[in-house]
């Protein structure tokens, strides 16, 4: 369902003479349907940086990133957001949303997006939410206001609200309690189990061992001179 080749990626330093930094070459790897890799070294070393590039927000410098049959590498901007809107999932550190928009809606809109009946989407969206523990009294507000660990579960519930063929999850049980952090973990399992491709950074080592089913060490992809 994932499929890198030969990836790499360089950052222009404008502000420096226009000088090229390369920091990663040759990256490779495959997610199939129903398995969860998860990304490992230390940080810095480019975890994030691939996992942008997946997501169509980092432009590769060569190689290719075929999620289903879309090559993220060299596709136009509508076929990202075509990808990001069917396709691939990504749950991110940090709650990205339009201000004043209700939770419930916030987390609705990628069934809407897809023409879900109104209805329906909220139902799920609801559902989503009670399970990860968002209080029904907040659903009416907008989570720009909610604490950290609530922006997060908002996050985690627009996820999967969705049944995404592929994922990105960047730490998605940060910032967690155990009775959420365990939700969290179910619904990883549950993906998996109707064959999501999944890839992911976990810092939790004991949620890394339980849901991943390879890891892969980005430090391999480091370029020889930046070693």
């Amino acid at each position: 369902m994932i499929r890198i080749e030969n990836l790499s990626k360089s950052f222009t330093l404008h502000n420096q003479g226009g000088a090229v930094i390369p920091v990663m070459a040759g990256a490779a790897l495959t997610v199939g349907p129903g398995e969860c890799v998860g990304l490992t070294g230390p940080s810095g070393a480019g975890k994030s940086t691939l996992m942008r590039m997946v997501h169509g927000n980092y432009l590769a410098a060569g190689g290719s990133i075929r999620v289903g049959e879309l090559d993220v590498a060299t596709a136009e901007p509508r076929q990202i957001i075509a990808l990001r809107r069917q396709v691939l999932g990504h749950v991110s550190q940090f709650l990205r949303v339009v201000p004043r928009v209700p939770t419930l809606e916030v987390v609705a809109e990628p069934l809407l997006a897809l023409g879900t009946d109104a209805e329906e989407a909220r139902e799920r969206a609801a559902a989503l939410l009670r399970r990860l523990n968002i209080p029904e009294r907040l659903w009416p507000l907008s989570p720009t206001t909610f604490s950290g660990g609530e922006q997060q579960r908002v996050n985690i519930a627009r996820g999967f609200v969705h049944a995404y063929p592929a994922l990105l999850l960047d730490e998605p049980t940060a910032s967690l309690d155990a009775a959420n952090r365990e939700v969290v973990l179910n619904l990883i399992e549950e993906a998996k189990a109707r064959g999501a491709a999944i890839l992911g950074i976990f810092h939790d080592e004991a949620a890394r061992a339980r849901v991943c089913d390879r890891l892969v060490d980005v430090t391999g992809f480091t370029p020889k001179a930046a070693a």
